[in-house]
């Protein structure tokens, strides 16, 4: 791997509203917004990455200034051997800012975006597509169509499955009744082929995710996205485990040794991090090997623009294994227009390309309808 000596790092927050909001069970996002990150090397040769910046919605241009602030300056100051030695410098330089500032998970996730920026120079150093640099054998990654609000999914998956979808999440935690009768109409309007999931986005305690997984496991799902509080006691997690008629699904928000906990306590079969909400490749790629020490699947987690979504595919193209890569179902064009065209779904599975890096494509110029925080560059 070359050396990274890295001559600029640029921030951009681009922002788009949306027709149709995404509603969670604890929130409602109106707009899309994306946070970028762009590197330059001394030779001139770029990397993209994203750094997460869902929730709450305010909260993009806080992670922009974040990274230009308290993570550039570091990555700019020397010439690292590699992006996992600049992430380690980085996760040491800012543990106690987390603690101090209270914004542990921000700056997670701005180390993140950064990481992913500097594997994709990476890769295009080494003129080699991401994941294969990464370790992997095969470009092809089993997908599944996500983000299916509670207001007639059945339609949105419909029209995914014509697209070449075959596998399908639900949110759920709108009230039981309203649950069920939207998991059943899935399984009615898609058929007893394609596999269903369901996520309750922390919606419930434990006795109502009891309950909910024996009535909502009549339509078959596959697994049961975080039912109740991430950071709820890990003995919770396991009475549940023990009881739910749905194995168990969670890590989009666990960080560092969390993921560790989680899987010696044996109360998921998925496990789903997310690239660039905490860990970037440095930290997610040896996650699989965790996972499938633990007998649980590696299903990256991405609900967010097109750089973050080709990281997603990237990783888990890289880790192999059981299981699957996220896709949002929602129209953005923050998807589009940050990726590129993307790889067609056939038969539930997309086949990324030989293109060097992530293989992203910004179409800057469609993009500065929607830029609200100026692209913010620091050089060495």
């Amino acid at each position: 791997m070359h050396p990274i000596n890295l001559k600029s790092i640029g921030v951009s927050v681009y922002r788009v509203p949306v027709e149709t909001p995404v509603q969670t069970s604890f929130g409602v996002l109106k707009d899309r917004a994306a946070v970028v990150v762009h590197v330059t090397d001394a030779a001139g040769a770029q990397g993209w990455g994203e750094i997460w910046c869902n929730f709450p919605t305010v909260g993009a241009e806080h992670r922009a200034r974040l990274a230009m602030a308290n993570v550039a300056p570091l990555v700019l100051s020397r010439t690292w051997q590699s992006p996992a030695e600049c992430g380690a410098a980085v996760d040491r330089a800012i543990r106690i800012l987390a603690i101090q500032s209270g914004e542990p998970g921000p700056l997670a996730q701005v180390a993140a975006g950064v990481d992913i920026a500097l594997w994709d120079l990476a890769a295009h150093k080494a003129e080699l597509p991401l994941w294969r640099l990464l370790g992997g054998t095969s470009p092809k990654v089993h997908v599944y169509a996500s983000g299916l609000n509670p207001t007639q999914p059945e339609r949105l998956a419909a029209s995914k499955a014509a697209e070449g979808y075959t596998r399908f999440k639900l949110k759920v935690g709108f009230g039981a009744e309203r649950d069920a009768s939207n998991l059943a109409n899935l399984r009615s309007t898609l058929g007893d082929s394609a596999t269903l999931m369901i996520d309750a986005n922390q919606a419930w305690e434990v006795d109502e995710a009891v309950r909910m997984s024996h009535r909502l496991a009549r339509s078959g799902p596959i697994w049961l996205e975080e039912p109740i509080a991430a950071d709820a006691p890990l003995q919770a997690w396991q009475q549940l485990a023990q009881q739910s008629a749905i194995p168990l699904a969670a890590g989009e928000n666990l960080r560092s040794a969390d993921f560790g906990r989680f899987l010696a306590s044996g109360a998921l079969k998925v496990l789903q991090p997310d690239v660039a909400k905490w860990g970037g490749f440095s930290g997610c790629v040896p996650l699989g090997a965790q996972a499938a020490a633990a007998a649980a699947w590696l299903c990256p987690h991405w609900l967010g623009g097109g750089i973050g979504l080709l990281a997603t595919l990237h990783l888990k193209a890289a880790i192999g294994g059981e299981g699957y890569a996220e896709v949002d179902a929602n129209p953005n064009p923050l998807r589009e227009l940050l990726a590129g065209a993307l790889p067609p779904v056939r038969d539930g599975s997309i086949t990324l390309g030989d293109e060097p890096g992530l293989g992203a494509r910004p179409q800057l110029d469609a993009l500065k309808p929607y830029l609200t925080l100026e692209d913010m560059e620091t050089s060495s």
